[in-house]
């Protein structure tokens, strides 16, 4: 015991060797680890890995608890964990870089290096650049079209193609909505450009130069890879393992694994224009032209003013704080959050990797940082987080226990439960199939094939419907019934993976 004690303290010692050398806020030198321990208890996350980067130096690297639940293997700075949609400033990045090297603009049309591109607004088509599709400005809905591509088995081409049949609520550059299609398809210039893969050119481009040697590019490098996380969701109320998501077909727009320290060598160069130490590793020009403000994603009106606006780079969020530029993004998938915020101004980064996608905590400790270097008052993020996803979990269980309720009552739909049975269609997601099983409606989905909705009927058509993966909710849907025929049905999913509903039409 005493041994243990003793290495801990020698461990967290060598974490703050530079600290010394910079005059830390109190909250990071008296308070960070028992937040954090606190946090990741009240949260239920099993792993977290932290790193703080300040003034040119590593103040505050290290790893908590482990790298599943229950388990023994503990969480350090070289463990990996996905990162989501962080992998998308290294996307543009990397798009960034081409074009310092003269081999592409960034106000290039898409259509210049793919032809085939198609959205279905023909002038916005035509006009789509790349800065269009690294600021999420094509039109879209957030999320629109990711349940048709989210762990599915279509490819990055399918991605991209079905973006030619999503109908498009907004006027072509007029709103900024969160598309992970767009990102697939700047990605995608890139075997047109550099006549390499993605994964292959953003490797060269940024994860050599950076000596970032743990990072991986795809998913599935993750499920073999050593000292790494395995992913967690919550399941009633029970923190639970799941698979690593197969989103490689989402590659440029989420995909990518790091750790902590990897992450730092990230934070470097964008705090240094490129550079590591005095060593120009990246173009610095490459590292700034993601920062350009391309879209608004609207003003602060509460009370207090440490925040005016926010702004969209691209693959960063921009807005200010308390005087400073703040450039960040989170990232989201199956069983994994992250959060990556720098400040150049001040000379911080901040990396924050979490192997639970049912926690807040993540975003409220980088917050947390954040403020504490900032000067700002003490605001608990995680206690009021916590606060509200209790009440948001509680509306949740309560909503279905309620829908329950309504399935116990055994009410019968207008037409016998065969005629629900057989294919569907839509044109974005392709079929599926209802089958009648051991007298209940399951759906089966030819994107997914692993993946089953229990039906239970409800009343006046419409139905309970629970996912096999619980990422993709408990939800209602409503069949379209005419003249004792089924004729369709509204397909919806959890807002994590998509708002916009589904509508499929009965073929037989």
């Amino acid at each position: 015991m005493k041994k243990t004690i003793l290495f801990i303290t020698l461990l967290f010692s060598s974490i703050l060797l530079h600290a010394q050398e910079t005059a830390l806020p109190t909250f990071i030198t008296d308070s960070l680890q028992t937040y954090i321990t606190q946090g990741m208890k009240d949260w239920q996350i099993p792993g977290l890995s932290v790193a703080i980067i300040k003034d040119d130096k590593i103040v505050f690297m290290k790893g908590f608890g482990t790298t599943k639940v229950n388990g023994s293997e503990l969480v350090d700075e070289n463990t990996l964990f996905m990162i989501g949609s962080n992998t998308k400033a290294f996307t543009a990045t990397t798009l960034s870089i081409l074009q310092e090297s003269g081999v592409l603009s960034l106000d290039d049309k898409v259509q210049k290096w793919m032809p085939e591109f198609r959205l279905k607004d023909p002038l916005a088509s035509r006009d789509v650049t790349i800065v269009d599709l690294l600021s999420h400005r094509i039109g879209f809905e957030t999320f629109q079209g990711d349940f048709a591509a989210w762990t599915s088995t279509i490819s990055r081409a399918d991605v991209i193609k079905n973006m030619s049949v999503i109908e498009a609520p907004y006027s072509f550059r007029t709103r900024w909505g969160y598309c992970n299609a767009a990102f697939v398809t700047a990605g995608e210039l890139l075997p047109r450009i550099s006549n390499k893969s993605w994964e292959e050119t953003v490797k060269d481009s940024i994860l050599v130069p950076l000596q970032m040697d743990r990072t991986l590019m795809l998913a599935e490098e993750l499920i073999t890879a050593s000292n790494a996380s395995v992913a967690h969701t919550n399941i009633d109320g029970t923190i639970t393992e799941i698979p690593i998501p197969n989103i490689n077909n989402l590659a440029p727009a989420g995909s990518m694994s790091s750790s902590a320290k990897d992450m730092t060598q990230w934070l470097f160069a964008q705090l240094n224009d490129g550079k590591i130490g005095d060593e120009q590793r990246i173009s610095s020009r490459g590292i700034r032209a993601i920062r350009s403000p391309s879209s608004i994603l609207g003003v602060d009106s509460r009370d207090h003013k440490e925040t005016h606006f926010y702004l969209y780079g691209m693959g960063l969020d921009i807005n200010d704080r308390n005087g400073e530029l703040v450039y960040s993004h989170t990232g989201g998938v199956d069983g994994f959050l992250s959060s990556v915020l720098f400040i150049p101004e001040q000379k911080l980064g901040i990396v924050v990797l979490t192997n639970t996608d049912a926690n807040s905590f993540f975003q409220n400790l980088s917050d947390q940082i954040r403020d504490s270097f900032l000067g700002l008052p003490y605001q608990d993020y995680s206690k009021q987080s916590l606060e509200r996803s209790k009440k948001s979990d509680l509306e949740e269980k309560q909503r279905i226990d309620s829908l329950k309720k309504v399935v116990y009552l055994k009410a019968m739909p207008s037409v016998p439960l065969k005629k629900f049975s057989g294919k569907y269609t839509n044109d974005l997601y392709g079929e599926i199939e209802i089958k009648l099983e051991k007298n209940n409606l399951n759906i089966h989905f030819s994107k997914h094939p692993k993946l089953i909705g229990k039906l239970e009927h409800l009343q006046n058509d419409r139905f309970l419907c629970t996912y096999s993966n619980p990422t993709f909710g408990v939800v209602e849907m409503p069949f379209k019934i005419e003249n004792d025929t089924v004729i369709g049905l509204t397909l919806t999913v959890a807002d994590f993976i998509e708002f916009t509903p589904y509508e499929f039409t009965k073929i037989n």
